[in-house]
């Protein structure tokens, strides 16, 4: 089939970045002609160059971090030029949308209506979209309070799909509670299609962090553990102070490998723990008000949510699970769900 794939593909950030990448290359090994569908809008294209600039606002950025942000974008932009691209069209007029045999809405919080400048899009909910197959894979509504439900209007999009599948339970439940059906739970792309490891461009023997905007105290616990262990702290992709050493324009691809390369991950983003899961890296995490719900449900889909610390842990807790990989267990789960993920693709877009 020709697919194209809906999604949030040129966000300045590593993880939409390789969600998008593995989602269309996992089609293409199942024998689709798979391309990334290019909407363009100037308004998202503003607000995203803006905050990859600034990203760790309140915390203004120095001179010096912008210029190395700004390289960062440029190594951004230089990878959203290899990836498979449909024609470009208006994000705001489905019509324009390229030809195909069906679309995979997803994977990322395409449904969430509270996204700072996605949000309300009604193209990821379909609208518009028309004689052609119509799918979801592990879309999310990311941190957007769906406790009351969703509106009408919302609803009744989502009952278009003919075959929805979740990265999450919160998603999962929303969409029940929306539209009666239970959609499939599966695994981010990144972790149903793991992208080929590349030559490696760090040398070992570091801890990686990733985020921004911990806590004191998850900072002083994962410093100690570090020191401890004679590892230099390194932070890619934004500042963080407390880290020995800044890497802040590193683009998709150096941080795929940086990750693989590290002796155990501190973050609080949903891909800084998939990308540790993906390698069986040692890692923690801590939640913020706008991950914590998607870093709570990836962690129980994998039976590790232990690594998730909350205000009561204590370094020896932190010290514990830094030491070791995720181990057998977790990993026999991915590949459980895996199987899962790739069947229900099959099935939902089988001819």
């Amino acid at each position: 089939m020709k697919i194209g794939v809906l999604t949030f593909h040129r966000c300045i950030n590593y993880g939409s970045y390789w969600q998008a990448r593995c989602l269309v290359d996992g089609l293409r090994t199942m024998g689709h002609e798979a391309v990334l569908l290019d909407h363009a809008c100037p308004r998202v294209d503003r607000a995203e160059w803006r905050c990859a600039l600034r990203p760790t606002l309140p915390q203004r950025s120095s001179a010096t971090d912008r210029r190395a942000y700004r390289r960062k974008v440029r190594r951004f932009f230089r990878a959203f030029a290899a990836l498979p691209l449909s024609p470009a069209f208006k994000l705001e007029d489905a019509r324009t949308l390229p030809e195909c045999d069906a679309v995979v809405v997803g994977s990322d919080e395409v449904w969430n209506l509270s996204h700072p400048w996605y949000g309300g899009c009604a193209l990821f909910y379909g609208e518009g979209i028309r004689d052609r197959t119509l799918v979801s894979y592990a879309a999310s509504f990311g941190h957007h309070d769906v406790s009351q439900g969703l509106d009408r209007q919302w609803s009744e999009r989502l009952r278009r799909f003919q075959r929805i599948a979740v990265r999450d339970e919160a998603s999962r439940r929303a969409v029940h509670d929306a539209t009666g059906r239970d959609p499939q739970l599966v695994l981010d792309p990144c972790l149903a299609f793991p992208p080929a490891r590349r030559p490696q461009a760090w040398a070992a023997g570091y801890l990686a962090v990733y985020g921004h905007g911990f806590s004191p105290a998850f900072i002083d616990a994962t410093q100690r553990w570090a020191r401890q262990r004679g590892l230099p702290v390194v932070s890619i992709g934004y500042r963080n102070d407390w880290a020995d050493v800044q890497w802040l324009d590193a683009g998709p691809h150096e941080y795929a490998t940086f990750i693989a390369r590290a002796e155990a991950v501190v973050t609080n983003f949903f891909h800084g723990c998939v990308f540790a899961l993906r390698n069986d890296k040692p890692f923690v995490c801590e939640g913020s008000w706008y991950r914590a719900v998607k870093l709570r449900c990836l962690l129980a889909q994998v039976g590790d949510e232990r690594r998730l610390l909350d205000a009561g842990a204590t370094q020896a807790d932190c010290d514990r699970l830094l030491d070791a990989p995720p181990g057998i267990a977790v990993k026999r789960c991915i590949e459980r769900q895996r199987e899962v993920s790739h069947r229900y693709l099959a099935r939902a877009l089988a001819a």
